[in-house]
C-alpha cells in the first residue's frame, strides 16, 4: 500500500554548514567537507524552518521499501554531521602468540605494511581510503588507530586492515592471530 506523503526532519546543529542541490548534499564543518549523492532515492531533500536549521526528507506516494529508504537517508546524513564535527576513529590491536607482527606505516598515513604475519615472509601492503589516516598509539603496544571524517572510508579502511590478516587453512580456534578491532567512535567525546 502507498502512502501519500511522508516525512522526516534532521536538525542541523551549530557549526555546520549545509548546501542541498538537488538530492546531493554538502556538509562543511570544523574537520573538513563531505558531499553525498542521493539520486538513486526518489526521495526530497530541502531546508526546512524559518532559520533553516533542519533538513526535510519526503517521499510521496512511497511503498514500504522507499519509506526505508528516507530513514536510511537521514541516517547518512546524521553520520556526515558528527562526521565534519567530531571525526570517526578506530581502534585496532595486534594479537599474536609466537610470531610478532610488525606494523609500518608510510605515506603519512595512507599506507600500512604488515609483515612477520605468523612468521611469513610475504608483506601484506594495504590502502587507506580518501580522507583516512592510520597511526600507532602512543599509549598502548601494539595499537592502530584509524581516524576520518567520512565514516564509510574509515570503517571500510579498518576492514581492508582486519582482512588483510585471516587465518587461512588453519583451525580459527587455535591460531588467533591477527588484527582486531577493540573501539570505535569519535575523536571528540563530548
Amino acid at each position: 500500500m502507498k502512502v501519500i506523503n511522508s516525512q522526516e526532519f534532521v536538525k542541523i546543529p551549530k557549526g555546520v554548514e549545509v548546501e542541498v542541490s538537488g538530492r546531493v548534499v554538502k556538509v562543511t564543518g570544523k574537520y573538513g567537507t563531505l558531499e553525498r549523492n542521493f539520486r538513486h532515492l526518489p526521495v526530497v531533500i530541502e531546508k526546512y524552518g524559518k532559520k533553516q536549521t533542519a533538513l526535510k526528507v519526503e517521499i510521496w506516494f512511497g511503498l514500504s521499501k522507499h519509506l526505508a529508504c528516507m530513514r536510511t537517508v537521514c541516517s547518512h546524513i546524521e553520520n556526515m554531521f558528527t562526521g565534519v564535527m567530531k571525526k570517526f576513529e578506530y581502534k585496532q590491536r595486534l594479537v599474536y602468540s609466537h610470531f610478532p607482527i610488525n606494523v609500518n606505516i608510510l605515506n603519512g598515513g595512507k599506507t600500512v605494511e604488515i609483515r612477520n604475519y605468523l612468521g611469513e615472509k610475504c608483506v601484506r601492503t594495504v590502502m587507506m581510503y580518501p580522507g583516512v589516516t592510520c597511526r600507532k598509539s602512543e599509549q598502548t603496544k601494539d595499537e592502530l588507530i584509524i581516524e576520518g571524517v567520512d565514516i564509510d572510508n574509515t570503517s571500510m579502511s579498518a576492514a581492508k586492515i582486519h582482512q588483510s590478516c585471516l587465518c587461512k587453512k588453519k583451525d580459527i580456534r587455535k591460531f588467533l592471530d591477527g588484527i582486531y578491532e577493540c573501539e570505535s567512535g569519535t575523536v571528540d567525546k563530548e
